[in-house]
């Protein structure tokens, strides 16, 4: 269960405007989070031991964000309250027999004199006022300013988000926009923010919202607030069967999903498409943080666009899982065969030495079909949607660390990126030839390619798709492209090899 729902992590009235109070003296710096230093401050005034503040926060912290919000805040001081009367600090308390509502809040020895103290110096600062006042905006709001280019020091950072946040502003941003990465790979980072029945032949973003109600693909990708504005290259045909679904539900305050057309098969493969779909699902793909693989026992087949499909999704191994569903349709024996012949379908297409997680089951709101399957059957396939559920729930929890791998991904790639647009300038001669010379590099580029690699030193691995960079290269005049800038790609080791494990280090749990 989630913090902020349900009972989670709620209380009555009376001690929400306690809980408030408190928040706001123990959020030193006014920006609606307790960190690690502000925490150690004022949980000590619980005079809980040090281990059991530990788990209190791992506890409250239950998506290593390295901060807590009011709602976190909230639970962590339930938390100490049961700590105090004796209770063991778990996990599992949040699926226990605990009624939070009720539980009252802890004692905190030394609070209340200090909280006397903040009135009295608000009221005398209040009377010393000149009457002037003062908006401050936090720094995270300018982040992606194109305003201010001023750097922020890692004291004005909060969460190792928005350490992320700076880094990419201030050493991985640059050496993108100089080398065009964004035309190349990815669009440059925008503000992150990271009903209806889904329907399958159009891309359904389901998330919260106040009220139930359909944004067409036009309007939600020009919302500044939403981060979709990256599927506008894939133009008004992706567009108009693109839509996003909002419902006011707890689930989706912690969980996006995506629901993609089905995938063709057959004859119906002769149809094209009017967009690209396999670009348009790489590009979800490379934002998520689980894929799903949908297969039925009767549908085994790879067809050529899902071939193409989960070619598209290399790079993205460990987030994909393959669902097995419907296959309550079949008795054990069959299962057994159908089971057998996903596995080889698959195998020659994710092309891996290692055995991708299947879950077996009937994943709908009807019972198992016991006729066919059996008791056997029925246990396998509840135990197999306990532990895709549990993969899902896991999600939230693991979404700051996929964040972290994600933008390392991106940094090795625009360096990487860098390194290629820097040769292929260099290679450029002077004065006459040039169109030619850049013809010659465009048709060697994979010879290009394995020259960089040898020459910095890189993994070839890192390396991106030969012939889709070829036809995004082919649109340029090589002349124009920058030289390679060894303070850039400096400034980018820099910042994977020191900043973001001092990032990290400086947002752990505050009690290790």
């Amino acid at each position: 269960m989630e913090i902020g729902t349900g009972r989670i992590g709620s209380s009555s009235k009376e001690d929400q405007k306690i809980y408030q109070e408190w928040f706001n003296f123990a959020d030193s710096d006014n920006d609606g989070r307790i960190t690690g230093s502000d925490a150690i401050r004022f949980f000590g005034m619980s005079n809980l031991s040090r281990p059991d503040l530990k788990q209190v926060w791992a506890t409250a912290d239950s998506r290593r964000q390295g901060y807590l919000g009011f709602k976190e805040f909230v639970f962590a001081m339930q938390l100490v309250s049961l700590a105090q009367e004796g209770r063991q600090i778990s996990h599992d308390l949040m699926n226990g027999d605990v009624d939070f509502e009720n539980v009252k809040p802890p004692v905190m020895e030394g609070l209340d004199i200090l909280l006397m103290r903040k009135k009295q110096s608000s009221k005398s600062s209040a009377l010393e006022s000149n009457g002037s006042s003062s908006t401050e905006t936090s720094p995270a709001a300018q982040w992606f300013s194109s305003k201010s280019s001023k750097k922020i020091s890692l004291t004005s950072v909060t969460s190792v988000i928005d350490g992320l946040k700076r880094l990419y502003l201030q050493k991985l941003k640059p050496l993108e926009v100089a080398y065009h990465f964004n035309d190349f790979v990815s669009p440059l980072l925008v503000r992150a923010h990271i009903g209806p029945e889904p329907t399958t032949d159009r891309f359904v973003v389901v998330m919260s919202g106040t009220d139930e109600r359909s944004v067409p693909g036009n309007t939600i990708a020009v919302q500044a607030d939403m981060p979709f504005s990256g599927l506008t290259r894939f133009g008004t045909a992706f567009l108009s069967k693109f839509e996003c679904s909002q419902m006011p539900h707890h689930l989706l305050e912690h969980i996006t999903f995506v629901d993609t057309p089905g995938v063709l098969s057959g004859e119906k493969q002769r149809t094209q498409r009017a967009y690209d779909f396999t670009g348009v699902t790489s590009w979800f793909a490379a934002k998520c943080d689980l894929i799903l693989l949908l297969f039925d026992p009767h549908k085994l087949d790879v067809s050529d666009e899902f071939k193409r499909v989960i070619y598209s999704l290399r790079g993205h191994d460990d987030k994909i899982r393959v669902v097995l569903n419907k296959a309550d349709q079949v008795d054990t024996q069959q299962l057994m065969r159908v089971y057998g012949a996903l596995m080889w379908s698959l195998g020659k297409v994710l092309n891996t030495p290692e055995v991708v997680r299947v879950y077996i089951g009937s994943f709908n709101d009807k019972p198992v079909n016991e006729a066919a399957t059996g008791p056997i059957g029925k246990e396998l396939f509840e135990k197999e949607q306990e532990d895709l559920l549990s993969d899902l729930k896991d999600i939230p929890k693991k979404a700051c660390d996929r964040q972290i791998n994600e933008f390392v991904k991106r940094a090795r790639a625009a360096k990487i990126h860098a390194h290629i647009i820097g040769h292929l300038k260099k290679e450029m001669p002077s004065m006459i030839g040039k169109a030619k010379t850049q013809q010659k590099l465009i048709d060697n580029l994979e010879a290009e390619f394995g020259k960089v690699q040898r020459d910095h030193h890189l993994p070839p691995g890192d390396f991106p798709n030969v012939e889709q960079f070829r036809e995004v290269l082919s649109g340029y005049n090589f002349d124009k492209f920058e030289k390679l800038k060894p303070k850039m790609i400096q400034a980018v080791d820099d910042m994977l090899g020191y900043d973001i494990p001092e990032l990290l280090k400086t947002f752990r749990n505050p009690y290790d």
